[in-house]
C-alpha cells in the first residue's frame, strides 16, 4: 500500500484528530523551541491535521506556513480545521519538495519523515529549501533505541525506516546540515497507572510503559543550513 492510500484511509476515519492528540504531548515542547521569528516562512512536512502550522502561527507569528502531505485527505482536512489565510496545505511528495532553492525559514517534521520513500534524499531537499541559517526539526517515535516502537511496522503497510540516533546525525551531516542538537523529550502527558493495573491490553509491566514513554519519548535532531 501506498503512503497516500495508507492515510487517505486513516483521515477518512477520523484518525488524523487522535494523531494530533497523541503527538502534541511532545511536539509542543519541541515547536516552542523553534527559532521562529515573525514572517518566517515555515513547512511542515506530513502535516496530517496541520496541528503545527497553526501553533506556529498562533505562538510564533510564523509569516507564512506551508503543510505538505502524501495523503489529499489529510490535506483535505487540515484546510477544513483551519481558518488562516497564512496556512495552506499542499499535496506533495517527500522526494521532490514543491518550494525554490533558498526559500524556506524552519522546516517541521512529526511522525512522518520514516514514511519518505528515500530519507537520505529527502534530506538533502530539505538542505536545498532552507536558507542559510534555516532549521530542520525533525522529531521522530520510531527509532532504533525506542525497542517499544519496533513492532509498529507489523501494524502498516507502509515500509518505515527506523534509524538509530546515530544514523539521524550522519545522515544529517551527509545531507549537508550541521547537526545543532539532538536529544530525547519525555511524554510527561500519558497517564501511566500504578504497577498493581499491570499487565494491560498492551502493557505487560509498568517499567516497560514508563521507559517507552518517560525515558525513550520522542527522538529530536536539529539540523541546520550552512
Amino acid at each position: 500500500m501506498s503512503v497516500r492510500a495508507e492515510f487517505d484511509a486513516w483521515a477518512k476515519d477520523g484518525r488524523d484528530r487522535g494523531m494530533e492528540e497523541r503527538h502534541w504531548h511532545t511536539a509542543k515542547h519541541a515547536l516552542a523551541r523553534m527559532p521562529v521569528e515573525a514572517g518566517d516562512t515555515v513547512v511542515d512536512l506530513g502535516c496530517g491535521s496541520g496541528y503545527a502550522g497553526r501553533a506556529l502561527r498562533d505562538n510564533k507569528d510564523a509569516g507564512r506556513v506551508w503543510g505538505l502531505d502524501g495523503s489529499p485527505e489529510m490535506a483535505t482536512n487540515a484546510r477544513s480545521y483551519t481558518d488562516d489565510d497564512a496556512v495552506d496545505y499542499l499535496v506533495g511528495d517527500f522526494d521532490a519538495l514543491p518550494f525554490a532553492t533558498d526559500s524556506v525559514d524552519h522546516v517541521w517534521s512529526m511522525e512522518a519523515f520514516y514514511y519518505a520513500a528515500d530519507p537520505g534524499h529527502t534530506l538533502e531537499e530539505v538542505a536545498r529549501i532552507l536558507r542559510p541559517g534555516g532549521t530542520f526539526y525533525c522529531a521522530v517515535n520510531y527509532y532504533e533505541e525506542n525497542v517499544h516502537s519496533h513492532e509498529w511496522q507489523e501494524f502498516i503497510e507502509v515500509e518505515m525506516t527506523r534509524w538509530s540516533a546515530s544514523e539521524y546525525r550522519s545522515q544529517f551531516r551527509d545531507a549537508g546540515l550541521h547537526v545543532a542538537e539532538q536529544d530525547t523529550i519525555p511524554d510527561r502527558d500519558i497517564e501511566i497507572p500504578d504497577a498493581d493495573a499491570f499487565p494491560t491490553d498492551d502493557w505487560e509491566s509498568r517499567e516497560a510503559m514508563v521507559e517507552r514513554y518517560r525515558t525513550y519519548g520522542t527522538l529530536l535532531t536539529v539540523g541546520v543550513a550552512p
